[in-house]
């Protein structure tokens, strides 16, 4: 096998367009294409196909880019180890609500223990998913329903949902609520796409509850803000701090989300890797000391 070729094909993979390949990797567009097409050749599958006017990956494609997008970065780690020594390099992916109220612990303390650089990346759900899948990430955090059958997964924490507001709301008083009692609130909400959106609508509908839309926003954080101000309230993850003047109220009819640590299927995680995961599971629980 051409490493080489391999090396061009995961630069062609992360661009999806040939010339901007050819210019991040300084070769023009023809000799590019010659490469790729003698690697698919050599490898006998086709590595990538034309969907109408776009550039798709095929399945084996996938596994050929990952494949060299590991040995890209594991040549530029030994580089840097020749040149000062430096500790080995992780990846990870995590969504920011997860890094801001679930992960801080256990990354605090794997940083402190020093002798390995970890490259952060925010990702959603899918995102975080296709990172590991795609070798861009070792390892990724993410609430996950089912485990998909390319990724191993093992459960971290379980976070439910609650409905913040104020001090002064009516609602305020409760101990817990039902889906009924949001009946005709005034929310702040993600936008339309998000998940947390579209998965709040469809089972306010299914309950028969009218709500109208408060403000739009994307974030916990200026979620609450927004619910500081007196726009609304929000339903936002039960990990979240709260701050002061600002109640959070458990809704039991939401589903809880099942966190998870999970890695490319095959990977066996060992050394830094294997560190970084126990980690994880160490302090997978703080967050409930501080969210109380």
């Amino acid at each position: 096998m051409n490493l080489d070729a391999v090396l061009a094909f995961a630069a062609f993979a992360d661009r999806m367009n040939l010339s901007a390949a050819a210019t991040d990797l300084h070769i023009s567009q023809p000799a590019l294409h010659s490469k790729l097409r003698k690697l698919g050749e050599q490898l006998g599958v086709p590595l990538y196909v034309r969907v109408g006017r776009r550039l798709e990956l095929t399945a084996q494609g996938e596994e050929v880019a990952r494949f060299g997008r590991e040995i890209a970065t594991q040549t530029r780690l030994f580089g840097e180890q020749l040149r000062d020594g430096g500790g080995s390099e992780l990846s990870f992916a995590a969504g920011d609500g997860a890094y801001l109220y679930l992960l801080r612990p256990a990354l605090r303390r794997f940083l402190a223990e020093g002798g390995t650089r970890l490259r952060l990346l925010t990702r959603d759900r899918d995102g975080a998913l296709d990172a590991v899948r795609s070798g861009r990430a070792q390892l990724g955090v993410a609430p996950l329903q089912s485990v998909p059958s390319d990724v191993e997964a093992r459960v971290l924490t379980t976070v439910g949902q609650m409905l913040v507001v104020r001090n002064d709301h009516p609602l305020a008083r409760r101990r817990r609520l039902k889906l009924r009692d949001l009946a005709h609130c005034a929310l702040i909400v993600p936008p339309e796409e998000r998940p947390h959106r579209q998965l709040l609508a469809r089972l306010l509908g299914a309950a028969g509850v009218p709500w109208t839309v408060a403000v739009e926003a994307t974030g916990w954080d200026l979620m609450l803000s927004f619910v500081e101000l007196g726009a609304g309230a929000a339903v936002v993850n039960g990990y979240c701090r709260l701050p002061r003047g600002l109640r959070g109220l458990p809704i039991t009819e939401l589903p809880v989300l099942r966190y998870h640590v999970f890695h490319r299927r095959g990977l066996k995680p060992a050394g830094d890797l294997a560190r970084l995961a126990r980690t994880l599971h160490a302090h997978a629980d703080d967050w409930r000391e501080r969210a109380g």
